[in-house]
């Protein structure tokens, strides 16, 4: 997989809930659950609904650390996910796939749904990690706290979070356009 780059514009972000929601209600709640929580694809993948429903937090062990995770579910995010397993039973996956008995879709599925909509929207760079990065840029371009962030996303440095979610990219790009000698 190529280098992902987080969606930086909110436009764009409301272009590709409406094409996922055109593939159907299951691919916008994968990517709008991606953007709203910052978790890796991997992790969303195994959720299940008694995961979250009647819940404040999502609680999982990370696939990727092994470290436990505790993640609050806001008041927007509840609403959308009581709507969407509203008539799923408890052991269901959120994110089933169509194909076999109560599999999960697979991350290249979900790379595959995320790219056919991203090439409707014009977007190139996208992958399953780009929800993880929108998430983490407009978190911290709302927040400013780097801390936080790095935090959340369980890294070593905030240096590693500020090049992961696009700002150091970001910062050079500006530097590098009013500078010609």
């Amino acid at each position: 997989m190529d280098f992902v780059q987080p969606i930086r514009d909110r436009d764009k972000i409301q272009e590709m809930k409406n094409e996922l929601l055109k593939l159907g209600y299951r691919n916008y709640m994968l990517f709008n659950l991606g953007i709203n929580t910052g978790l890796r694809v991997s992790d969303i993948l195994n959720l299940r609904v008694i995961d979250v429903k009647d819940k404040t937090h999502i609680l999982i062990k990370e696939q990727k650390t092994g470290k436990t995770k505790r993640f609050l579910i806001n008041s927007n995010l509840k609403i959308d996910l009581d709507r969407y397993i509203n008539n799923m039973e408890d052991y269901e996956y959120l994110f089933a796939s169509k194909k076999g008995y109560n599999t999960p879709i697979t991350r290249v599925q979900a790379y595959r749904i995320l790219n056919q909509a991203a090439t409707k929207c014009k977007l190139k760079e996208v992958g399953t990690h780009t929800m993880r990065k929108t998430f983490g840029y407009f978190h911290y371009k709302q927040y400013k706290d780097v801390a936080i962030l790095q935090d959340i996303f369980n890294h070593s440095a905030p240096s590693v979070t500020l090049r992961y979610i696009g700002i150091t990219d970001d910062i050079k790009d500006k530097t590098i356009e009013n500078f010609y000698l």
